[in-house]
């Protein structure tokens, strides 16, 4: 399915730019392994943002120049892209339990978080294509869409999955070990090693294996969601590329604060609940007239609440003579 007044070489164009940038990421930026200090990590997430921005205030409204949605098409990405950006922040938080359970040195996270990103993008822009595919032929998935967020939103709020990461029980990991035999050591930032002869995975495959799988996981509850703000598929491809992109430095701003976001996880299974509610409630809703700008307060709003709340928690905690050590 292609937007109206979207061309199969406006997908072809943006994902070369996005390859691009890719290269020149790795092939000129990060060429060297090194560990992401914060203000690095800032600066780079300053900048996705800032392009992501760019895009919707002056790419989207000129290839939808003329039609009767192109004023709506930039708030539905800039609603889009921040609720799958606040998503990702319980992917963050998976790959920093990741990196802690393997052992991987910081100075090595970046480059297999590159890859991961880039594999992210592949299989997220898959299923976007089957998802947009499925909407466009029977519209009442939405409707499963919903009840399955709500329900997951409903059950992230109950039930505790802080138990960690048992990469050992990943299905993908247990193939890949199948196929493959695994060296025991890491070899610095290296996927593979040749042993007498033989090619052998090293441990930094199988955290790229992992995080790969996780991020599959968490996109089945992040791209229904996207469904909830808009139905186009190139501003569904674009908002949730755009967040990958920006997923790799948002993980080295927030890996260092992560015991600081206690109540993050609520704020997240809330906005979930929140849009697959949305989703349910569309008929209705549709006699209200509400503006497209109103789901994105709705989502700040449950996100900022929760930080705010777990920098109280923080501080009630740090104040409190009995947690002292």
């Amino acid at each position: 399915m292609i937007a109206a007044g979207i061309a199969p070489w406006h997908y072809g164009v943006f994902v070369v730019g996005v390859l691009f940038i890719l290269a020149l990421d790795l092939g000129l930026f990060n060429r060297k392994a090194h560990k992401v200090s914060f203000k690095e990590a800032l600066g780079w997430s300053t900048l996705w943002f800032s392009v992501a921005m760019a895009f919707a205030c002056f790419a989207i409204p000129e290839l939808y120049a003329g039609k009767p949605e192109a004023a709506e098409k930039p708030m539905e990405f800039i609603t889009g892209y921040i609720l799958e950006l606040s998503l990702s922040m319980d992917n963050v938080f998976v790959i920093a339990l990741i990196f802690t359970y393997f052992k991987v040195k910081p100075e090595f996270q970046h480059r297999v978080l590159f890859w991961g990103i880039v594999g992210a993008l592949v299989m997220r822009g898959l299923m976007i294509g089957v998802g947009a595919a499925a909407v466009a032929k029977f519209h009442w998935i939405l409707y499963v869409f919903g009840a399955f967020l709500l329900f997951t939103g409903i059950k992230m709020l109950f039930h505790n999955d802080d138990d960690g990461v048992e990469p050992e029980n990943n299905p993908l990991v247990k193939l890949a070990r199948k196929l493959f035999p695994v060296h025991d050591q890491f070899e610095g930032e290296h996927f593979t090693i040749r042993i007498d002869g033989k090619r052998m995975l090293t441990p930094m495959a199988i955290v790229l294996v992992t995080i790969e799988y996780t991020d599959v996981i968490f996109a089945v509850d992040s791209i229904p969601a996207i469904f909830a703000v808009t139905t186009d598929p190139f501003i569904v491809f674009t908002s949730n590329m755009f967040a990958i992109l920006g997923l790799r430095s948002l993980y080295f701003v927030l890996a260092g604060m992560i015991e600081i976001f206690h109540y993050l996880k609520y704020g997240l299974a809330l906005v979930l609940a929140f849009v697959g509610a949305k989703m349910l409630a569309e008929p209705w809703l549709a006699d209200f007239n509400i503006p497209n700008w109103g789901p994105l307060v709705v989502v700040i709003s449950i996100l900022l609440l929760s930080i705010l709340a777990s920098l109280l928690h923080k501080k009630n905690a740090s104040d409190d003579p009995g947690d002292a050590e």
